[in-house]
């Protein structure tokens, strides 16, 4: 998936603010890495679209902040067989 680096931090932006999307979520949409979409959001972003930046960092500070109750209740799934 070659595309202009800036078009695609902005498309990311778009796709996590429209769905509350993880990191982990949007890589898996657009077939790159966690890394990437990180490096993406947190700098690149920055720089090319500053609205579209501050959107996005506030609904990952809420992911941070939630990221420890959804690996709980995930490993809860897990041992349970739910």
């Amino acid at each position: 998936m070659k595309t202009n680096i800036e078009e695609r931090a902005c498309d990311l932006a778009v796709y996590i603010i429209e769905n509350k999307a993880t990191v982990r979520a949007a890589a898996k949409q657009f077939g790159i890495s966690k890394s990437t979409v990180h490096k993406d959001l947190s700098e690149r972003l920055e720089r090319v679209n500053r609205s579209l930046y501050v959107q996005v960092k506030e609904i990952l500070d809420i992911n941070k902040a939630e990221r420890h109750i959804r690996g709980g209740n995930a490993t809860r799934r897990k041992y349970k067989g739910d």
